[in-house]
């Protein structure tokens, strides 16, 4: 271990808010007063004004931050719509209200938009945990209760193929910009049928956040070498090496916060579906082949792949590790390992969506922002053949296959509207308002529960004068690009009731956590129940639907 003094979580957030918040007046200078912008400032100068709002280091942003990034990204609503034209109208908004991110934002950003346009906006705001379930339910009876709708890319199978949802009008294409996207969100990500539905306002990856102090620490490199342990001290790049380090650190004390040294941090408890993500990214370095575009089913018969030897390995670590991670680890959830951990200084590796990522520099529950680094997520030193039941070495190295986990949460407009003129209007507007292209930029830059997903949020230049540490931002948008344009990446099909076979997942994995069943009769139990799923829901239509989104 190293000498340096070891300093508490209090302290360290104080010493780091002051250092960043000095680094972001110098960035901003002395304009940072909404009052002084200008009245008609160029989209360079909006982008420029809106990421001073409240300025990197300078805490969280309040609703207040939220209305005044809504109001100066206005002038694309106000090229297409009038002042007043919606008035009289009455839209209902249905979406999550995660750690007081997503719909708690969309109710500052569109309050300008109501001002201006006349309509009014009630809400319908879940938790992670119930969102699914209250989806399915509107999917399953077909009585969708609002007009628009926040969701993921996987559900588009079920809600736009049904027709649940209303067709993408030009203009909104046109106001958007939808050009700018990343190419995995294009179509047919968004699509259905030829049709376009989506209004992307986030892409969805799974990136590896490290602890870069623990990592660069002398005293972990000499207990490394003198425990016998193969290469050099340093950040791990596949799997097997997580394993390792989560184990070696076991039994000693975190270089910063001088607690429990802490390796890998796994979430074991279920999370309305969404907490198999968790598993699928430990998973695809081992299941997804290149020279194969499936890893969850077979792509000729749907036969789950669950229960194969990639999966029972993927599951296995998280039982192995179990004994290195926090008591009760069995207990935490998705939000509590990036939010109630990791950003809060216990653990030294995560894999979370890229908001951690811009939270660790922005939010006020973080004490890592100046010691976390990016990456994709780790490779395999082998990957499981399917095709003929081996494990298979690389002439290349590594096996990677980020984990593009839910392809990115979008703003849908329900079928509902379209016999009403006016109202369909105003709610594409209010969705465009959400999807705008300069607005899109501020929400991932800042606490939102977003991350980037457009080709201009990748100007480095853009984050390091709105106060972002250069190293820091570039690391941060690299380890997201570059899992993006893998060409390994590891995209989930859109078919109906994806969720439901996560779901069925998420409470065999708790089973086999808890020790109920062993690893490969837990997972023959999960390929049991998704076969029976994929057979009420008809096997011939999601063979049909599961090899087109493989590009078969």
């Amino acid at each position: 271990m190293t000498s340096k003094k070891k300093i508490n979580r209090r302290q360290f957030v104080k010493d780091a808010s002051t250092a960043v918040a000095g680094a972001g007046i110098l960035a901003a200078g002395s304009g940072a007063g909404l009052g002084l912008f200008p009245k008609n400032a160029s989209a360079a100068n909006i982008r420029r004004d809106i990421l001073k709002i409240p300025g990197v280091g300078k805490g969280s942003p309040t609703d207040s931050d939220w209305q005044k990034v809504g109001a100066l990204c206005l002038n694309p609503t106000k090229a297409r719509v009038s002042k007043g034209e919606f008035d009289g109208v009455e839209l209902t908004f249905m979406g999550l209200n995660n750690q007081n991110l997503h719909n708690f934002l969309f109710r500052g950003f569109l309050k300008p938009w109501e001002k201006y346009t006349g309509a009014k906006i009630k809400w319908i705001d879940l938790a992670q945990a119930d969102y699914n379930a209250r989806l399915q339910q509107s999917i399953a009876t077909k009585t969708v209760d609002f007009d628009i709708l926040e969701m993921g890319a996987p559900f588009e199978g079920d809600v736009c193929g049904k027709g649940l949802a209303s067709e993408m009008p030009n203009w909104v294409k046109e106001q958007i910009e939808m050009d700018d996207y990343v190419n995995y969100l294009k179509a047919p990500v968004g699509t259905w049928n030829g049709k376009t539905y989506r209004i992307s306002i986030d892409g969805d990856c799974h990136n590896f956040n490290y602890r870069s102090d623990y990592f660069k620490d002398a005293g972990f490199a000499s207990a490394w070498k003198a425990e016998g342990h193969k290469g050099a001290w340093g950040v791990p790049k596949t799997w097997q090496q997580v394993q390792e380090v989560s184990k070696f650190l076991k039994g000693k004390k975190d270089p910063t916060f001088g607690g429990d040294a802490v390796g890998y941090l796994d979430p074991c408890k279920g999370w309305g579906g969404f907490g198999f993500y968790f598993l699928a990214s430990r998973a695809t370095a081992y299941a997804k082949h290149p020279n194969d575009p499936a890893w969850l089913f077979d792509a000729d018969t749907m036969k789950p792949r669950i229960n194969n030897p990639a999966w029972v390995r993927a599951i296995q670590d998280v039982i192995d590790v179990l004994p290195s991670q926090p008591a009760n680890q069995l207990n935490a959830d998705p939000g509590t390992t990036a939010f109630q951990q990791f950003l809060a200084g216990t653990g030294s590796m995560l894999s979370w969506w890229g908001d951690v990522g811009s939270m660790a520099k922005t939010s006020d529950g973080s004490v890592v922002g100046d010691v976390v680094g990016f990456d994709i997520l780790p490779g395999s030193d082998d990957v499981y053949n399917s095709k003929t039941g081996r494990w298979d070495k690389l002439p290349g190295g590594p096996n990677y296959a980020p984990n593009m986990a839910y392809i990115g949460w979008g703003v849908y407009v329900m079928a509902r509207v379209d016999s009403n003129s006016k109202k369909r209007k105003a709610a594409w507007s209010a969705a465009a308002h959400l999807g705008g292209k300069d607005l899109s930029l501020w929400a991932s830059a800042y606490p939102s529960g977003f991350q980037p997903y457009r080709n201009s949020h990748f100007n480095i230049d853009e984050w390091v004068n709105a106060g972002y540490d250069r190293a820091f931002i570039t690391s941060y948008l690299e380890s997201e690009s570059n899992s993006y344009n893998h060409p390994n990446a590891a995209i989930e099909p859109r078919i109906p009731g994806i969720f439901q076979y996560y779901s069925v997942a998420e409470d065999e994995l708790s089973k086999i956590y808890a020790g109920k069943y062993d690893v490969q009769t837990g997972a023959n139990n999960i390929a049991a129940a998704w076969e029976k799923l994929t057979d009420q829901i008809g096997r011939k239509k999601q063979l049909a639907l599961y090899r087109a989104s493989l590009g078969l």
